[in-house]
């Protein structure tokens, strides 16, 4: 009988379970992962590419896109949700509301499955899902702020300025989202004309991402130049701001409020002033 050595069968028996092994595909690192959806091999499960923003701001009366990016979406369907009242409001191409505001928009074969919701309104903030109807479903929640349209004129309501100096008007939209595409000035009913023969008007806008600005110079102000300034953008309410324009020498004579009792005080005390030295003279 040949003497076995014990060693060396061990040594066999262990490398011939690695090459098995091998052949087979099983071996450790390299066994396959098992295909997303049982009975469909190498098909992968839908994902959301997260490329827009989650809180999203409108303007009332504008349009406005919650978008919505599917990758693999194979034959599954891509749905809009909105939240407060479970209400499906698209599915597929297809619009489920008689609302004909919304509306799905999905170039052909991309992957984009974006809400547009036209002329929005108030009621419509709130809370948005952009769902694949997998097994679990996935959904992507988008906020939806929507916010007033308002222009304001910086400063106090009436402004007091002394005659042969300078009226300074400052509009701001705070509207980042959607900048006006115009802001126009109105004195009293007329709009204000930059290339008047009166001349010292001027206008300068600046649009950044907090809003848009309109400053409005007046200089070298005349008793005609008193009256209502309405600032006017094209996307918002308007705003107002009353000048008055006092024929004096006093220095306090400064843009200022009326709306301070002090302030307003003060004012009555320098007009009876000055109509008391008009007299005398």
């Amino acid at each position: 009988m040949v003497p076995v050595n014990v060693g060396d069968v061990i040594r066999d028996r262990i490398l011939s379970a690695k090459v098995s092994a091998a052949l087979v595909g099983i071996s450790e690192g390299t066994k396959p992962k098992p295909p997303e959806f049982p009975g469909k091999p190498n098909v992968e499960r839908p994902y959301f590419d997260d490329v827009g923003p989650r809180n999203v701001t409108a303007v009332v009366g504008q349009s406005t896109i919650l978008n919505c990016r599917v990758k693999h979406p194979g034959d599954r369907t891509v749905s809009w949700m909105r939240k407060r009242d479970l209400h499906i409001l698209t599915s597929g191409i297809h619009t489920y509301t008689g609302d004909g505001r919304f509306s799905v928009r999905h170039p052909e074969h991309s992957d984009d499955w974006d809400l547009r919701i036209e002329y929005v309104q108030k009621r419509d903030g709130g809370v948005y899902e952009c769902q694949v109807n997998t097994e679990p479903k996935i959904n992507m929640a988008i906020l939806l702020n929507v916010e007033d349209a308002q222009a304001t004129i910086s400063g106090p309501v009436e402004v007091f300025v002394k005659k042969g100096s300078t009226i300074s008007l400052t509009c701001s939209v705070n509207v980042h989202s959607t900048p006006p595409s115009s802001v126009l000035w109105y004195h009293g009913q007329s709009v204000v004309d930059f290339d008047s023969p009166r001349g010292g008007i001027s206008l300068e806008t600046e649009k950044t991402e907090a809003g848009t600005t309109s400053k409005l110079l007046v200089t070298k102000a005349l008793l005609t130049d008193s009256g209502n300034y309405t600032c006017m953008p094209s996307n918002a309410s308007p705003a107002s701001a009353i000048v008055h324009v006092l024929n004096g020498e006093h220095p306090a004579a400064m843009q200022t409020s009326a709306s301070d009792p002090i302030r307003q005080i003060a004012l009555h005390v320098l007009l009876f002033h000055t109509l008391a030295m008009a007299l005398v003279r």
